[in-house]
Order: structure tokens, then C-alpha cells, then sequence
């Protein structure tokens, strides 16, 4: 899960492949192991190499922790992150700053340049943080769009029953801070608790409606929200950090090719979360490669030839 960063970074990089940064003349390119990081790591790919630049891909390098560490250690150059992350990545977690997407964007771009010379490009227009999603019919029929309409539905005694993982029912920053800042508790009896925290269980879960349930834990740019018929409601009072995905580049490999932000930037800015969500059902749903929905996506916005 893309917030796990807790390995020791010594350890971390013993699991690198030994090959990453070995060719110094190409741009070394990462990405986390799951969806979203190989389908964005894949356009980062695709795009550079457009423009003649050389790459050594190295997608779906590993969780957070590997990747994260490889880039301060200069074995790669550059990988798709999300802003949110720079609450554990400088221990400020309890920062209200990280809850505003733009405010978030600019302060992981700060103060990853002045202490780690990293360079943050454009962050997507997209939150992929956790949500609870309803079953579509539910949400159409009490029109719940936001939170503050999910509140307003179980005050007045609308039926309820969410699947989601022990971390999100318990971690003070999951349902707590939804229950919190909306005013509401679901009861023991209006949660079925899953163990582990994927969430394609919760979202079969609701999507089947397993044991009365009709809602489920979810991130934001799940692709198997819309294939399930499924419903993420609004954070509208920002009780959850935002996690919008942008790349994240060495200083001094952008000083060298600084075309890399030119190319970058405004492919990233057309990533809303409608558009993230749909390209991750291609690969998680449908079964595609990443690297081909990567490729469609950019020639039908003409970003590649």
C-alpha cells in the first residue's frame, strides 16, 4: 500500500536490482508495484523515449519504502509519487496542510527540494485517498454525492452496512476522521470487518452486497469502482489527506534534460479522477497491459504520435 514506508532504508536498497543507475547516460525510470504506479510510470516512460530521450525502465520496482529510498539514493531518477506521502516522508503528520491539494502539492515540493534536491512536476488533478463508495443505486436513489450527504442519510436512519479492513475501522485517520468530521458512528452491527486492506475485497463485497453490505472502503481512483457499479463519495469537508500522483525527478537529472517537466506537465494535468479511474479498470478489470493503456491513452490525447 502506497503509505507503507517504514523499512529501515539500508534494507530497502539491498533489495534493489543491482542493474538500477548503472547506465549512466539514461534517465532511470520507477514506479511502485501496483496499478496506478506501473499505468503512470508507463506514460512516463512512453513520453520520454517520444521525445528522444533515453530510458532504462525500471517499472514496478517495489512498494513505497524501495522506491522512495532508491531516489534519494540516486539509483533511479524518477517515479510517480503522491503529495499526501510528504506527511510521513517528513513526519509531519498531523499537519491540516496536507488536506488542501494545492497546498499539499507545494509544501512536498518545498521541502523535498530544499533538503533532498528532489523536484516535484505537476501534480494530477486526482485524490487516490481512502473514500467509502456506496452501491450506484443507493447513492441515485437518496442522491448521495458527498460525505456530508452520507451523514445527513444515516442521521435520518437510511441503512447502512460497510465492508472495509481492521486498518481502516481503527487507524485515527481512516473512518474515525470520516465519523469526526461528518458527525456520524456506524455500529458494530453496520460494519463487516475485513482482514488485510485490499480493496478489491470491499468493493466485491459491496458490489454482491455480501451480508447487507452497500458500502465499502475504497481509494479514490479505484478501477473497479465504476465496473462494479459503485459510487466514491465526495470528501467535501477534507477529513482525509490528499493523495494526488505526480512525478517526482532528481534535481540534478532535470537540470541536465529540464525538457522532462515540458513533457510531462501537461499529460499529468489531464489526469482527473474520472480519467484515472477508467484507465485503472483497463488493467485491474479488464485484464490489459499498462503499458498499452498508457500508450492509447497518450495518442488519443495527442501527447504521442
Amino acid at each position: 500500500m502506497k503509505r507503507v514506508i517504514g523499512l529501515l532504508l539500508g534494507a530497502a536498497l539491498a533489495l534493489l536490482p543491482a542493474a538500477v543507475g548503472a547506465e549512466e547516460a539514461k534517465i532511470v525510470v520507477a514506479s511502485k508495484i501496483d496499478t496506478e504506479g506501473s499505468l503512470l510510470g508507463s506514460m512516463i516512460v512512453a513520453l520520454l523515449e517520444a521525445h528522444g530521450l533515453a530510458v532504462d525502465n525500471k517499472l514496478q520496482l517495489g512498494p513505497t519504502n524501495i522506491v522512495r529510498a532508491a531516489l534519494l539514493a540516486g539509483q533511479i531518477d524518477i517515479y510517480p509519487e503522491y503529495t499526501g506521502n510528504g506527511a510521513l516522508f517528513f513526519h509531519l503528520e498531523q499537519d491540516p496542510v496536507w488536506k488542501d491539494w494545492a497546498k499539499g502539492a507545494a509544501k512536498v515540493a518545498a521541502l523535498d527540494r530544499e533538503q533532498n534536491h528532489l523536484v516535484w512536476l505537476a501534480a494530477a488533478p486526482a485524490n487516490n485517498t481512502w473514500t467509502i463508495a456506496l452501491r450506484q443505486e443507493l447513492a441515485e436513489r437518496h442522491n448521495l454525492k458527498t460525505m456530508d450527504d452520507f451523514a445527513k442519510y444515516l442521521a435520518g436512519g437510511g441503512a447502512i452496512k460497510l465492508a472495509a479492513s481492521v486498518e481502516f475501522v481503527e487507524s485515527p485517520a481512516a473512518l474515525p476522521a470520516f465519523e469526526a468530521t461528518y458527525g456520524f458512528r456506524l455500529k458494530d452491527a453496520q460494519l463487516l470487518t475485513l482482514s488485510g486492506g485490499n480493496t478489491s475485497a470491499t468493493l466485491r463485497a459491496a458490489a454482491e452486497g455480501t451480508s447487507g453490505v452497500n458500502a465499502a472502503m475504497a481509494y479514490g481512483t479505484d478501477g473497479a469502482l465504476a465496473a462494479l457499479g459503485l459510487t466514491a463519495l465526495e470528501d467535501d469537508k477534507g477529513a482525509q489527506v490528499v493523495y494526488a500522483p505526480a512525478p517526482v525527478v532528481r534535481e540534478a537529472v532535470l537540470q541536465q534534460q529540464p525538457e522532462i517537466a515540458k513533457v510531462l506537465d501537461p499529460v499529468f494535468a489531464t489526469l482527473s479522477l474520472e480519467t484515472l479511474q477508467q484507465l485503472n479498470a483497463k488493467i485491474a478489470v479488464e485484464g490489459e497491459d499498462a503499458g498499452a493503456v498508457a500508450k492509447a491513452y497518450l495518442k488519443s490525447k495527442h501527447f504521442l504520435p
